[in-house]
């Protein structure tokens, strides 16, 4: 099985633990630590995914870091994770508990691609405009890519639009070629 799908299970475990103890976003505040902590720690990873490494100093470590860190379920729902030998499955299972978290809740990253910095207003503008149209709540970051010339380019999940000046210079160089000239 993929590690994608056992850690899907793993997180999807989490999130109706969280909801049976009507604690979802409480978890959520604490899975977002455990994964900056794991991210910024390669050492933590590297032991993590060591076969060698023996179960009960994979505990510890954990324990030692997330103790009074965060809730006691996060913590024992690790401890059951490790132990079934699937603690190379820590970290991917928190991020798939946001991406699964971010479902529930229905809420949609997006990211819009400009030549310029958006101000603020732009942003908030942009951010309702794809809220209304995709009917979710949005989380928008703004990427500068000085390539574009003009305009920008929105990516919301798996679709695209480009409204940038040099994707427009493409298409028009497209149509030209297509057309033999």
């Amino acid at each position: 099985m993929s590690v994608f799908k056992v850690a899907s299970r793993y997180a999807k475990s989490l999130i109706d633990l969280s909801k049976e103890h009507q604690n979802l976003d409480g978890v959520k505040a604490d899975m977002d630590g455990v994964i900056a902590v794991i991210k910024s720690n390669t050492e933590l990873q590297a032991v993590l995914n060591n076969p060698i490494i023996k179960t009960d100093k994979k505990l510890a470590i954990l324990k030692a870091l997330f103790q009074d860190k965060v809730k006691p379920e996060i913590l024992e729902f690790f401890n059951i994770m490790v132990r079934k030998g699937r603690a190379d499955l820590v970290y991917a299972t928190a991020l798939e508990f946001i991406r699964e978290y971010n479902e529930v809740k229905g809420i949609v990253y997006a990211e819009v691609t400009s030549a310029s910095p958006l101000s603020e207003a732009n942003l908030q503008a942009l951010k309702q405009e794809i809220a209304s149209q995709i009917n979710a709540e949005v989380i928008l970051s703004n990427k500068v890519d000085k390539s574009l010339i003009g305009g920008f380019v929105v990516k919301v999940g798996d679709m695209q639009i480009d409204a940038s000046i040099q994707g427009k210079l493409n298409k028009l160089e497209r149509h030209f070629e297509n057309q033999g000239v």
